[in-house]
């Protein structure tokens, strides 16, 4: 077991990380998104869209950890495997 000297985690955390980071940035997009079609760019907009953001990410996060293994297996099963 190795130790972490530059600060990064090990490999074997990918699984969380990847998940996590991605329902962050694609809720915040697209709560941002849906958020200025409802409401407009207006003082009201950057009040309102971090609670839609938070509820999107509450939303988002389980449902890619249910999701993504069907989607590893649709993509593997549709893409040649990369040559080693």
């Amino acid at each position: 077991m190795s130790t972490r000297t530059n600060g990064r985690l090990p490999a074997r955390y990918a699984a969380i990380v990847m998940p996590f980071v991605l329902s962050i940035v694609m809720s915040m997009i697209v709560s941002a998104v849906a958020t200025l079609k409802n409401i407009g760019l207006s003082a009201d907009f950057f009040s309102a869209w971090p609670m839609a953001w938070l509820f999107s990410w509450l939303v988002a996060l389980p449902t890619l950890f249910l999701v993504l293994p069907l989607v590893r297996g649709i993509v593997s099963a549709v893409v040649e495997p990369a040559p080693r």
